[in-house]
C-alpha cells in the first residue's frame, strides 16, 4: 500500500483525497494547502493531519506519492514548486492539468522525475475510460487501418475572466491528449479564435493540425456552451474503418469500411461509469497501479511528457493565432 499525500485542498484537490481513501492500494496520510482553513478542513473531514508548508509534510511524513492539485494563475502556475519539492523528496507525483503552462519550468518538471528516475503522471483523465480503451484497442488490432484523420471537439461553459489564452490553455490539455493517444505527436497547428458577446478573452477557437505520421486533424473547442449531451467527440477515420467516440465514456461506434454492420459499446447503467467523477478515480487507480507494479518511468500512462507534449502544441496555436500563420511544435 502506498502512502500518499495531497497538496492544494480545493475542489479538486479534496476529490483526489477522497479517491485515495477509498482506493485498496493507497494510504493517505496527509493534506497540505497554503490556506490554512482548506487544509484544516479537510484534515478534519479526512482524519488525517494539515500541513501549510508542504516541505514541512513530505520531510514530517514521508509519503510515496504526492497529488499535486494546486491552482493558480491560468490553473497551472502554481504546480511548479510543489512538484519540484515532492520529486526532491523522493515523491512519485501525480500532477492535475495543465502541467504548467510555462514551457521551460514544464521542461525542468519532466526533467527533474527522469532525473530521479520516478513516476511522473498527469491528470490527463478524459483517456482514461472503458469507451476510450476500447477504441484505442480498436486501433491497436489494426480494425481502422491506416490512419487519416481525427476531428475532435469539446465545449464547457466558463464565465472566467482570466488572460487572453485561458480557455486554450486550461481546457484543451485534455483535447489534444486524446488526439495525441490515438493519432501520435503533432508536428504544426493553425489556429483561430473568436470572442462571444460579453467575453473579453478567446472564448472560442478552431485548430488545424497535421500529425508527424501524416494523419490530419481539427479540434473545436469552447467556454461559451452551455454543457450536456454529448459535451465532447472524437472521430478517427482510416482505410478500414472508423470510430466516433462520445462525450469520454457515455457511447464509442465502430463503423468498418464496405460493411454496414456497426460495433456499438454503450456504458451500462448499472455497473458502468455514473459520472465524471469516475474518470478521476480510473486515472488515479491507474496510476497507484503502475507505481504499485514498479512501472518504469516511460511506461506512466498519462506521463509528464505527455502533459508537455500536449501544453507545446497549445503554445503552438497561441502563436499561430498571434502570427495569423502555421505553426511547427517545437
Amino acid at each position: 500500500m502506498l502512502k500518499v499525500c495531497v497538496i492544494g485542498m480545493g475542489p479538486i484537490g479534496n476529490r483526489h483525497a477522497d479517491i485515495y481513501r477509498q482506493d485498496p492500494l493507497a494510504e493517505l496520510i496527509g493534506v497540505c494547502d497554503i490556506h490554512r482553513d482548506r487544509a484544516d478542513t479537510a484534515a478534519a473531514r479526512l482524519d488525517v493531519p494539515a500541513f501549510y508548508d508542504a516541505r514541512q509534510m513530505l520531510d514530517t511524513l514521508r509519503p510515496d506519492l504526492c497529488s499535486i492539485a494546486t491552482g493558480g494563475y491560468e490553473y497551472g502556475s502554481d504546480h511548479y514548486e510543489p512538484m519540484m519539492q515532492a520529486l526532491e523528496a523522493g515523491c512519485h507525483v501525480l500532477c492535475e492539468k495543465p502541467i504548467c503552462n510555462e514551457i521551460p519550468k514544464a521542461e525542468a518538471m519532466v526533467a527533474q522525475a527522469q532525473e530521479k528516475g520516478l513516476c511522473f503522471g498527469v491528470n490527463l483523465n478524459h483517456r482514461f475510460t472503458p469507451a476510450a480503451r476500447l477504441a484505442k484497442r480498436w486501433m491497436d488490432e489494426g480494425r481502422l487501418g491506416h490512419l487519416l484523420f481525427i476531428n475532435m471537439s469539446i465545449w464547457i461553459k466558463n464565465p472566467a475572466e482570466s488572460s487572453p489564452y485561458f480557455h486554450i490553455k486550461a481546457l484543451h490539455p485534455h483535447s489534444v491528449d486524446i488526439m495525441r493517444h490515438f493519432c501520435g505527436d503533432v508536428e504544426a497547428v493553425h489556429c483561430f479564435a473568436t470572442k462571444a458577446p460579453g467575453r473579453t478573452i478567446w472564448t472560442t477557437a478552431q485548430f488545424n493540425m497535421r500529425f508527424r505520421n501524416g494523419v490530419v486533424g481539427s479540434l473545436t473547442g469552447s467556454y461559451d456552451i452551455e454543457r450536456g449531451h454529448p459535451m465532447e467527440r472524437c472521430e478517427v477515420a482510416g482505410l478500414k474503418g472508423r470510430f466516433v467516440l462520445e462525450d469520454m465514456f457515455r457511447e464509442v461506434t465502430l463503423y468498418p469500411a464496405g460493411n454496414l454492420e456497426k460495433t456499438v459499446y454503450t456504458n451500462p447503467i448499472f455497473g458502468g461509469m455514473r459520472d465524471f467523477e469516475d474518470t478521476f478515480r480510473n486515472r488515479i487507480h491507474r496510476f497507484l497501479e503502475q507505481v504499485s507494479e514498479g512501472a518504469a518511468p516511460d511506461e506512466i500512462d498519462g506521463s509528464g511528457a505527455d502533459g508537455l507534449a500536449a501544453q507545446k502544441v497549445l503554445q503552438a496555436a497561441i502563436e499561430s493565432l498571434e502570427t495569423e500563420t502555421v505553426v511547427h511544435v517545437r
